[in-house]
């Protein structure tokens, strides 16, 4: 592996605290994830991309699927933008998110800033599993 020993330790600790096996692939991915520590948001294709730069071997299919498998362990959580688009965050506390449409990426929005009041009542049978605040941005003409 051609990630320094740091971010694969941080990689596997993550794993380990969701009691998940550091299989060579998740490890390749979990080190490019959080190896330095910081929160990112990451499409499928965009962590793939970094997988090739590092010059490792995962398939996008298993980019895919080791994702899921993280947002099911609850390491990160998926963001949708548009309905069909998803970003993968590491950050798993509730917090808003900027939608930088001329770009196409997702930040963290401040979450001490966001001030929601009320929330309909959910239907009958059901209850609010979670609220998902995404702001669209377009930078301003010149």
């Amino acid at each position: 592996m051609n990630m320094t020993s740091p971010a694969i330790d941080r990689g596997a600790v993550w794993l380990s605290g969701a009691g998940l096996r550091p299989t060579r692939q998740r490890l390749t991915l979990a080190s490019l994830l959080v190896g330095d520590g910081r929160n990112r948001h990451v499409t499928a294709e965009s962590l793939f991309a970094k997988v090739q730069d590092a010059c490792e071997s995962v398939s996008l299919a298993t980019v895919y699927n080791t994702l899921r498998a993280f947002c099911d362990a609850g390491l990160m959580q998926e963001v949708t933008v548009d309905g069909q688009k998803s970003y993968f965050d590491t950050n798993t506390h509730d917090h808003p998110h900027f939608y930088w449409e001329d770009e196409g990426h997702l930040t963290d929005a401040p979450a001490d800033q966001l001030k929601i009041v009320s929330l309909p009542d959910a239907p009958e049978g059901a209850e609010i599993a979670s609220v998902d605040v995404v702001i669209r941005l377009r930078r301003k003409p010149v």
